[in-house]
C-alpha cells in the first residue's frame, strides 16, 4: 500500500511538473488562459471550460475565454444570473475573503437551482460543474476558472488537491502575464502618440498608413510631412532593441529627421547621413534602418499631356528621389506593374564610421501607389526571407482594381493577405509599419 501511495504520488508531481512546465512557455496572456483551461480540464477530469478574467483592481484587461464552447455557447452562459453559479460567487466575493473552490454536482437535478441556470445547462448539454479562484495575495482576485461534465460528477479528492496546486502557481504567471499585458498596452498607446497623428493633405498625392503593434515591437516608425514647393517628405525606419528604451529612441530619431527632412530634404543622403552622425553620438549603442523619400507630386502635370518621366512612369511629372540605410525597398503598383524599387545596398545607421550611399530616383505613373514598410511586416511571416519578398509582392499583385484607387484599401488588403490575423487583433511578433502613397 505504501508503494502504491509513492507510486500516485511520483505520478502526480511529474503530471504537475508538465503541466507547469508548459504554462511557463506560454509568452501571452491569451496563451496562458488557453492552456490554464486545457491543463485544469485534464485533472480534474472534465471536457469542456471557460475562464473569467475580471481583475478586481478594475484596471483590466477583462476577457473570458472557453474551452470546447463556442463564442455563442459563452454567451447563453452569461446570461445565467452571476450569484447562481459557481464562479460567479468567486467573482463576486471581493478582493478579501475570496471564497474557496465551488462544486455543483447535480445541476439538473438541484431543486434550489436558478431555473435559468438548469435551461441554459440542459441546452449546452453539461450537468455539473468545478469552479476555481484564481487569485493571490499581491494582486487579489484575478478571475476564475470554471469546468464542466457532462454528466453529474465533481472532482475526488486528489483531483481537487492536484487542481488546486496547479491553480496557485497558474495564478502567480497570470498576474505576471497580466501587467506584461498592461505594459504593452501602455506603450502601444504611447507609441502611436509619437507617430502622426493625421496624415498632410498633399495635392496630387493621397496617403494612408498602418501600424499594427507586436509583442516584442517598439521602434517601428513613420512619418508624412508636408515640405516647401508642395513637395513631400515620406519616411519609414525601425531602431533596434525592444521595449521602452526603444520606443524612446524611435521618438528622438523621427522628431529629428523631420527637422533634417525640412532642412535639406531634396538630398535624402544628406538627411540620412545627418540622421547616423546624430544616432553614433547619442545612441552609440544602438543601429536603426530608415527610408526616406522626398516626393514632387504633380497633380495637373497630366491633364493637359503635359510632363516628363521615363519608362512606365513617363508622363506623370511626378518624381521621387529616395536613399535607404539598411532597409526593405519600397513596392510600387498599377495596373501595368508590381514591383520593388531598385535601392543601393546600403549597412544600417550606426553600423559603420560614416554612413553613405547613393540615392535612387524613379517615376509613379497616375493611378501607381507606392508602399513603404517595415522589416517587421517580413519577419512576422516566419518564412524565410525571400519566401517572405514574394509574398508580399504576390500580395500587392493580388489586389483588386477596385481598390486600387483607396491608398488605405490597399493597404488593408496587402496586410490582411501577408499577415491573415494582423487585422483582427493578432499581435504575436514585432511591429509593423506600412505607408501607402497613392500618386494621381
Amino acid at each position: 500500500m505504501i508503494q502504491d501511495r509513492l507510486a500516485g504520488w511520483v505520478s502526480d508531481l511529474t503530471t504537475l511538473h508538465e503541466l507547469t512546465e508548459r504554462l511557463a512557455r506560454t509568452g501571452s496572456l491569451d496563451e496562458a488562459l488557453d492552456e490554464l483551461l486545457r491543463a485544469g480540464a485534464a485533472l480534474v477530469g472534465a471536457r469542456r471550460g471557460m475562464v473569467v478574467l475580471e481583475p478586481a483592481d478594475g484596471r483590466g484587461p477583462a476577457s473570458t475565454v472557453g474551452l470546447g464552447l463556442a463564442h455563442a455557447d459563452l454567451g447563453h452562459i452569461e446570461t445565467v444570473p452571476r450569484s447562481a453559479t459557481g464562479y460567479g460567487r468567486i467573482l463576486d466575493g471581493g478582493t478579501a475573503g475570496v471564497p474557496g473552490p465551488v462544486a455543483q454536482a447535480d445541476l439538473l437535478h438541484d431543486a434550489a437551482l436558478d431555473p435559468r441556470h438548469r435551461e441554459v445547462a440542459a441546452r449546452l448539454g453539461y450537468a455539473a460543474s468545478y469552479a476555481l479562484p484564481l487569485a493571490t495575495e499581491d494582486a487579489g482576485r484575478l478571475g476564475a476558472a470554471v469546468w464542466f461534465y457532462d454528466e453529474p460528477a465533481e472532482p475526488v479528492e486528489r483531483q481537487r488537491h492536484l487542481v488546486g496546486l496547479y491553480g496557485r502557481y497558474a495564478t502567480e504567471h497570470l498576474a505576471r502575464m497580466l501587467e506584461l499585458e498592461r505594459t504593452r498596452r501602455q506603450m502601444a498607446v504611447i507609441a502611436d502618440e509619437l507617430l502622426p497623428g493625421r496624415l498632410p493633405r498633399i495635392p496630387g498625392v493621397r496617403l494612408a498608413a498602418r501600424h499594427l503593434t507586436g509583442t516584442r515591437g517598439g521602434g517601428e516608425w513613420y512619418d508624412a510631412l508636408p515640405l516647401p514647393e508642395g513637395a513631400l517628405g515620406l519616411a519609414v525606419g525601425s531602431v533596434s532593441g525592444s521595449g521602452p528604451s526603444a520606443l524612446a529612441a524611435m521618438g528622438r530619431l523621427r522628431a529629428s529627421l523631420r527637422a533634417y527632412a525640412v532642412m535639406e530634404g531634396e538630398d535624402p543622403v544628406a538627411v540620412l547621413s545627418d540622421l547616423e552622425l546624430l544616432l553614433r553620438l547619442t545612441e552609440p549603442a544602438r543601429s536603426a534602418t530608415a527610408l526616406f523619400a522626398y516626393c514632387e507630386p504633380a497633380p495637373a502635370a497630366h491633364a493637359d499631356g503635359s510632363g516628363s518621366g521615363s519608362g512606365s512612369g513617363s508622363g506623370s511629372g511626378s518624381k521621387i528621389v529616395l536613399a535607404g540605410a539598411g532597409h526593405t525597398p519600397p513596392l510600387i503598383l498599377g495596373q501595368h506593374r508590381t514591383e520593388f524599387v531598385e535601392t543601393s545596398l546600403s549597412a544600417p545607421l550606426g553600423m559603420l564610421a560614416c554612413w553613405e550611399a547613393p540615392s535612387v530616383e524613379f517615376c509613379p505613373a497616375p493611378g501607381e501607389t507606392v508602399l513603404l514598410y517595415t522589416d517587421g511586416l517580413l519577419r512576422r511571416t516566419g518564412d524565410p526571407m525571400d519566401r517572405a519578398f514574394t509574398r508580399l509582392h504576390t500580395a500587392a499583385a493580388g489586389v483588386p482594381k477596385a481598390m486600387r484607387d483607396d491608398p488605405g484599401a490597399v493597404a488593408d488588403h496587402v496586410l490582411r493577405t501577408v499577415l491573415p490575423d494582423a487585422l483582427d487583433g493578432g499581435r504575436d511578433g514585432e511591429d509593423v509599419v506600412m505607408l501607402a502613397a497613392r500618386f494621381d
